[in-house]
């Protein structure tokens, strides 16, 4: 029984429509970030409630059941979740809404005879899929629990143009018939499309292909609005789709790559992540008081945050050095590359959860003309993102990708826990360079060791 009249029903899913564009609105700065995510969470609960109370639901028992059940398993999931894990979590957020939304297309399946109506079923069953596998794939190589490299196969492009030939026959099939069994098949040639096209990428990549996924999510979901007639869903799922194509496009442009040459180079025998073998070169190590040196002395210090720093928990000694600096009359800011981390913004949260100012957060187009006038570029746990091979080595994987412009500094220091390449799995030759020192060990230890000696001079 409903208790809501269509037309209240309308404004309430346009008042949610409003919340979810003031919150992508949010979400395109840091500053606003945190209210735009909350902004986003209240358009989604006032979504869900409007449904509850205007749709004529049955099985109620079992749908406030799984409410519960979700709400039990997320909510601890993503308070406990740490920072270096939150793209993991990203990825699989991203796969369960793809995954529910082809789900519901396929019990839809049986409720209706419109071809068009079926053709709507059929993307989201496909695209669904394809997001669900995909996104499972970036987990397993985000958490490392598979190579991160390219895993590629001879013939794997005959396999993937056959797996998405048979997509398209077996989907038109569905249109025509309406048969379940051959939706089901289309579901399980989604989920090999999907592992299929994750498969071949690797090293700093992965980022990308999330954000492309989420944009496929999003489509599903808004063909999915088509099947149930849930304008809602139809809005908040182009939302995505169109937010997640715009930020895929932007990252794969900061690294000099199209999206094809991402989601295809391995095919073509190149390789998206490099080399693990590590040279044999002598590298100049330093000290915790010689780097504070050479800090506290200094005039202008760029600090260049990555994964190492997220994995190590280190920002808020990172901020704190910055401060000490400061103190010192020395001007720093952080310098952030759009991919550096393993998801986008991933150092902007990272810096804001250490009350880092924003204005301190300088974009790679503003801060690379101002590494020459540095003289000190401290680099805490990044490396493809300041690794010249992507200016000098036309072999490289990397080569093409804007990096951030670590050498013209006068001084480079490396915080590093060994010499182990970066995400991409190639060497950085500027770590041989002879304005290049390295502090090794965990970047919290060695940010604390540098903060004390810094106190005391």
């Amino acid at each position: 029984m409903t208790v809501l009249d269509p037309v209240w029903t309308s404004l309430l899913y346009l008042t949610a429509a409003v919340f979810f564009i003031l919150a992508l609105r949010g979400l395109s700065s840091p500053r606003t970030a945190r209210r735009g995510n909350l902004i986003g969470a209240f358009g989604a609960l006032l979504a869900v409630v409007t449904v509850f109370f205007s749709a004529r639901l049955e099985n109620i028992p079992w749908i406030v059941g799984a409410i519960a059940v979700g709400t039990a398993v997320a909510a601890p999931v993503a308070r406990r979740v740490k920072m270096t894990q939150m793209p993991q979590l990203v990825a699989l957020f991203n796969g369960v809404g793809g995954g529910a939304a082809a789900l519901v297309a396929l019990l839809e399946l049986s409720h209706t005879g419109d071809p068009w109506v079926r053709l709507a079923i059929v993307f989201t069953l496909l695209v669904g899929a394809v997001s669900f596998a995909g996104s499972g794939v970036t987990f397993a190589k985000l958490q490392e629990l598979m190579t991160t490299r390219p895993l590629v196969f001879p013939g794997l492009p005959i396999v993937m143009a056959a797996v998405l030939l048979a997509a398209v026959g077996t989907g038109v099939a569905v249109v025509l018939t309406g048969s379940l069994p051959l939706a089901v098949l289309l579901m399980v040639l989604g989920l090999a499309a999907g592992a299929l096209l994750v498969l071949p990428v690797g090293g700093a990549d992965v980022p990308i292909v999330i954000s492309l996924l989420n944009a496929f999510t999003g489509l599903a979901v808004a063909a999915s609005g088509v099947v149930l007639g849930n304008v809602l869903l139809v809005v908040a799922g182009t939302l995505v789709g169109a937010s997640g194509t715009i930020l895929t496009r932007a990252m794969a442009a900061a690294m000099g790559r199209s999206v094809a040459g991402i989601l295809f180079g391995a095919f073509k025998g190149g390789s998206t992540a490099g080399s693990t073998a590590m040279s044999e070169r002598p590298v100049r190590s330093s000290s915790a008081e010689d780097v504070a040196v050479l800090l506290g002395y200094a005039q202008r210090v760029i600090i260049v945050p990555g994964y190492g720093l997220a994995v190590a928990q280190g920002q808020h000694t990172a901020a704190e050095l910055a401060l000490a600096l400061e103190a010192r009359g020395i001007e720093v800011d952080f310098a952030i590359h759009p991919v550096a981390g393993r998801m986008p913004g991933h150092m902007n949260v990272l810096l804001a959860e250490a009350n880092v100012p924003y204005e301190s957060l300088k974009e790679m187009g503003e801060i690379n003309p101002e590494f020459r006038t540095a003289d000190v570029a401290l680099v805490v746990g990044a490396n493809d993102v300041v690794n010249p091979a992507a200016k000098t080595s036309s072999g490289s994987p990397i080569y093409g990708m804007p990096i951030l412009e670590v050498a013209e500094a006068r001084q480079v220091i490396f915080l590093k826990r060994s010499m182990r390449p970066g995400f991409a799995g190639i060497e950085n030759d500027l770590l041989y360079e002879p304005q290049t020192s390295l502090l090794f060990g965990d970047a919290k230890d060695s940010l604390a060791k540098v903060l004390g000696a810094v106190k005391a001079l």
